[in-house]
């Protein structure tokens, strides 16, 4: 399966950079490059691509807000220059894939696009751990009667993300298929009112922690 590329950052020679970066690859098609937060959003919401490369300062909308509006429309993986924790923890919130830093390789670059195409998370080590620490503190909790909610099979899904299993490494754990685990993901991020997979993992490590 070909996975269908937005390229959004307002440097053109950037997302020149990324088009040819992606575009080496048969598996990756880049279906459309958007110059600003609004751009991508209305490219994003016509071409339904599979992920959308956003970065986050941009004009007219930022990548945050663009993130946010993109929500069950395509999968988001921010692409920054920016180590600042603002932009990590907001990206997150609105609902990101993934986060990496504008210094990752062509070959992880590319790796990424794949791995949120996929279904799963992505974050850059380099922020890895603070932002377990803020998320510890920020995520809602859920009530009993919310994760009561899930199915038997959705619970056994939330506990194999919280251990950070791929969904293809839950598929091989709960002999399911991919698209079935995938399916699962998103039923109970919906069920509990989550936004990602990285708070759904946070969520599923405080549960595993209650006596």
């Amino acid at each position: 399966m070909t996975i269908r590329v937005l390229v959004a950052d307002d440097h053109a020679a950037v997302r020149t950079g990324i088009v040819l970066i992606l575009g080496g690859h048969d598996d990756i098609e880049v279906v459309g490059e958007a110059a600003d937060g609004e751009q991508a959003v209305a490219m994003a919401t016509a071409l339904r691509p599979d992920v959308v490369l956003m970065d986050v300062r941009m004009p007219k909308l930022d990548g945050i807000s663009a993130t946010r509006e993109l929500s069950g429309i395509a999968d988001v993986l921010i692409l920054t220059t920016f180590d600042v924790d603002e932009y990590v923890f907001g990206a997150l919130r609105a609902g990101a894939a993934g986060f990496l830093l504008k210094n990752t390789d062509a070959d992880a670059l590319v790796e990424a696009v794949r791995v949120v195409a996929r279904g799963d998370g992505l974050i850059s080590p380099s922020v890895t751990r603070r932002l377990i620490s803020e998320f510890r503190s920020s995520v809602p909790r859920r009530g009993p009667r919310e994760v009561e909610s899930l199915t038997p099979r959705e619970r056994e899904v939330l506990a194999c993300i919280g251990r950070g299993l791929s969904n293809a490494e839950i598929a091989r754990e709960l002999d399911m298929a991919e698209a079935t685990t995938k399916t699962h993901v998103s039923r109970l991020l919906n069920k509990l009112g989550l936004r990602s997979r990285v708070q759904a993992a946070i969520l599923a490590q405080e549960l595993a922690e209650e006596p």
